[in-house]
């Protein structure tokens, strides 16, 4: 079995960023105007037109194949800037809500990964084909560096699919020898990766802090 096949997970998360939420795999995003005007006030009017461009495209998607789902979330995030953590936030790493990155208009590795997975839930696509992957990236300008991507399975046996800020173009994994998968994560647990079988979970794994602390300011949007 080729490594990308052995990075499993299951998702399980609550989309709480949003003022109206339909539970189940499909999510219904609406920003309140107060959120809105707030991410405006501090961001200016091209972070209101963002965050409402994400709405709309949500909204007027949901019946589109899933292959232009992936597309259209890949494309939208991949429109924002890439950022250091540290010249963006002001410390060595954190994971942004989807909410914070589109207002701010970037983010690194991670935010892309999160904001392209929270979109397609809202979209419809169901959790169970999405996994958040850690890997290994070599080539652009990188060497064995560490980096988040988002993969997509058409079905569990399935070759996933790669949604990338580094290579915009949605290809399978095994077509991205310059990705090496390390484990993937939800709220389910955390999953290593190995050359054959079928993964190893690890107990605690969806503890990870970063990811918690995220999930908690999601929670406090409102």
């Amino acid at each position: 079995m080729k490594p990308w096949c052995a990075v499993l997970g299951y998702a399980c998360v609550v989309l709480m960023l949003v003022s109206s939420i339909a539970i189940g795999d499909s999510f219904k995003v609406v920003l309140s105007e107060a959120q809105l005007a707030a991410a405006e006030a501090k961001f200016g009017k091209e972070s209101r037109k963002r965050l409402t461009d994400w709405v709309d495209l949500i909204a007027n998607n949901k019946q589109k194949p899933e292959q232009e789902k992936l597309t259209l979330a890949n494309d939208f995030f991949n429109q924002l800037l890439f950022v250091s953590d540290l010249d963006h936030w002001g410390v060595q790493d954190y994971w942004a809500t989807p909410f914070e990155m589109i207002s701010t208009g970037g983010g690194d590795c991670e935010d892309f990964a999160i904001g392209k997975y929270f979109t397609l839930l809202a979209l419809g696509v169901s959790s169970d084909k999405l996994k958040i992957t850690y890997v290994k990236a070599t080539g652009h300008g990188l060497q064995n560096a560490a980096h988040m991507v988002l993969a997509y399975y058409a079905s569990p046996s399935a070759m996933p699919v790669v949604l990338d800020n580094l290579n915009p173009e949605i290809k399978p994994a095994d077509q991205r020898p310059d990705l090496i998968p390390v484990y993937s994560f939800n709220g389910d647990g955390l999953w290593l990766a190995k050359q054959r079988g079928e993964g190893k979970a690890v107990a605690g794994g969806n503890k990870i802090k970063l990811w918690n602390d995220m999930m908690a300011r999601m929670s406090l949007v409102s």
